[in-house]
C-alpha cells in the first residue's frame, strides 16, 4: 500500500530527475583528496556511465566530443554523505500531534521535498535511521522518480517496551487497549528471541541497516533520555541475525551504560553518545565503533528548549539538558582518539541545512579536514561499502563543487554550487 502511495507522490512531484549525462571532461580548480584529507590542486575527472573513469593532475585534460564542466574556480570534493537523518519528517511544535492526523502519504509527500534540500545541499547519500517512508523514497529515487540523496533505510527502529521509538509512547489508556501492545512486527522487543524476529521483519521490508534504540531519548515522550534499554544478549541476538543478510547496526544511545552494552553486543556505530565515559571510548576503539555525534541536533534541541510549547513538559528538560552536552562529548571523543563519522540527525533540525555540522564538529576541536574525511571516506567505512567517498577511478562519479576552501574557512561548506551523484548533474551555478 505504501508503495502505492509514494508512486503517487513521485508522479505529482516537481521535476524528475535528469537524463544520463553523456561522457563528461570535468575541470576543477582544487580537489580534495579524502584519503589523506589534503587539498590537490587542478584536476580534470573523466566520467563515464556514471563512474569515474581516470583524474589527471592539471585541470585541463580534454577528450574530443565529451562534454566540458569548467569547475576551475571551485573546490571540488566527494560528494557528502550524513549518517543520521529521517527523511520523512522535521520538527515543529505540531509534530506530537501530527502522528494521529496525518496518513503515510502525508509523510511521502513531505519526503521529497526534504529529500531534494538534502541532495541540493551536496549530500549525494544519507543512511535514514527510523522511518517508514525511507525504504520506498529509496526505490523512488532509484528509479529517477523523484530527486534525492541514495539512501541506506533502517526502515523501523528497534526498541523495547516504553523505549526511545515504542510508536505507543504518550497514548492515553484508551488508545493503548485499543491498539494492544506493539511487538517485534513494530519494532518493539522484550527477549532475543523477539529481536531475532523484529530484525528479520525489517528484511522483510527491504531495509538496508538495522537502527536499535539501546536508550531513552531526547523527543520521546518518556521521561528518561539515558537508561539503558537493552540487555546485552538481546542486542547480539540483533548483530547476529542482521549479520546473517548483511546489515551493520546502529545504536541511538545516550547514557554511558547502554553505550557499553551496544558496544559490547557489537553494533557498527553509536549515536549521538553524549554521556560517553572513559571506559565507554576505551571499548569503542578495542571493539573498532564508530562514532556519530550529530551536533547540529544537540544544538537544535537545546535551542528550541528555551521556547514555551515548542516541546511537551516531559520532553523539554531533556532536550536543555542533553542537547548542551553534545559537543563536549565529541570533543573529547576526538582527543581519545574514537573513530567518528558524520550525521546529522536531520528531521530534528532542518532539512537542507546539514552541512553546518561541519562548522560545529570544528569549533569542538576536530580539524577541517577530519570533519570532511568523516561525511565521505569514513561514512563509506561506516556503510561498508568501497564505491564512494572518495574521487578515484572505478568509483561513483558523486561529486561537489564550493565556491572556496574548506580548509581554509570551514564556513565554504555552506555554499554548494555543483552536485553530482552517480554522474548526473543536479545542481550547477549558472
Amino acid at each position: 500500500m505504501r508503495r502505492m502511495l509514494l508512486a503517487g507522490v513521485a508522479a505529482l512531484a516537481t521535476g524528475t530527475a535528469m537524463a544520463a549525462e553523456p561522457p563528461l571532461a570535468i575541470h576543477c580548480g582544487k580537489l580534495f583528496d579524502a584519503r589523506s584529507g589534503q587539498m590537490r590542486g587542478p584536476h580534470t575527472l573523466l566520467v563515464v556511465d556514471g563512474r569515474i573513469q581516470q583524474t589527471v593532475s592539471g585541470g585541463n585534460a580534454a577528450v574530443a566530443g565529451w562534454r566540458e564542466v569548467d569547475l576551475r574556480d571551485k573546490v571540488c570534493l566527494p560528494g557528502w554523505t550524513d549518517l543520521h537523518v529521517h527523511l520523512g519528517s522535521e520538527s515543529s511544535p505540531a509534530s506530537y500531534s501530527e502522528g494521529f492526523r496525518l496518513d503515510p502519504v502525508d509523510y511521502a509527500y513531505r519526503s521529497v521535498g526534504f529529500a531534494e534540500k538534502t541532495l541540493m545541499a551536496g549530500f549525494t547519500s544519507v543512511r535514514d535511521l527510523g522511518g517508514e517512508i525511507a525504504p520506498h523514497l529509496r526505490d523512488a529515487i532509484n528509479q529517477n522518480l523523484v530527486k534525492g540523496p541514495r539512501i541506506f533505510a533502517a526502515g523501523k527502529s528497534i526498541a523495547t517496551t516504553g523505549g526511545h521509538a515504542d510508536p505507543t509512547n504518550g497514548y492515553n489508556e484508551h488508545l493503548s487497549h485499543l491498539i494492544g501492545p506493539p511487538g517485534p512486527t513494530d519494532g518493539v522487543i522484550n527477549s532475543a528471541d523477539e529481536a531475532r524476529q523484529a530484525v528479520r521483519q525489517r528484511y522483510k521490508e527491504g531495509s538496508d541497516v538495522i537502527k536499535i534504540t539501546a536508550t531513552g531519548g531526547v523527543l520521546s515522550y518518556a521521561k528518561s533520555a539515558d537508561a539503558p534499554q537493552f540487555v546485552v544478549d538481546e542486542i547480539k541476538a540483533i548483530v547476529d541475525t542482521a549479520r546473517d543478510y548483511g546489515f551493520r547496526v546502529a545504536a541511538h544511545a545516550h547514557g554511558s551504560e547502554g553505550m557499553k552494552r551496544a558496544v559490547l553486543g557489537g553494533v557498527t556505530s553509536i549515536e549521538h553518545g553524549t554521556y560517553m565515559d572513559e571506559e565507554v571510548m576505551r571499548l569503542m576503539k578495542q571493539h573498532g565503533t564508530w562514532y556519530v555525534p550529530t551536533l547540529y541536533a544537540g544544538r537544535f534541541v537545546s535551542e528550541k528548549a528555551r521556547i514555551d510549547g515548542y516541546y511537551p513538559a516531559v520532553v523539554r528538560p531533556k532536550a536543555a539538558r542533553i542537547g548542551a552536552q553534545i559537543q563536549d562529548t565529541a570533543a573529547k571523543a576526538y582527543r581519545n582518539g574514537v573513530k567518528i563519522a558524520f550525521g546529522t540527525d536531520q528531521g530534528v533540525g532542518p532539512h537542507g541545512d546539514n552541512a553546518r555540522e561541519f562548522i560545529y564538529m570544528v569549533e569542538a576541536g576536530i580539524p577541517a579536514a577530519k570533519a570532511l574525511q568523516a561525511a565521505t571516506v569514513h561514512a563509506a567505512d561506516v556503510l561498508g561499502v568501497d564505491d564512494q567517498g572518495v574521487l578515484e577511478p572505478g568509483k561513483r562519479a558523486d561529486l561537489i563543487a564550493l565556491a572556496a576552501d574548506p580548509l581554509q574557512d570551514i564556513t565554504a561548506v555552506m555554499d554548494v554550487r555543483f552536485v553530482m551523484k552517480d554522474g548526473v548533474i543536479y545542481k550547477q551555478a549558472q
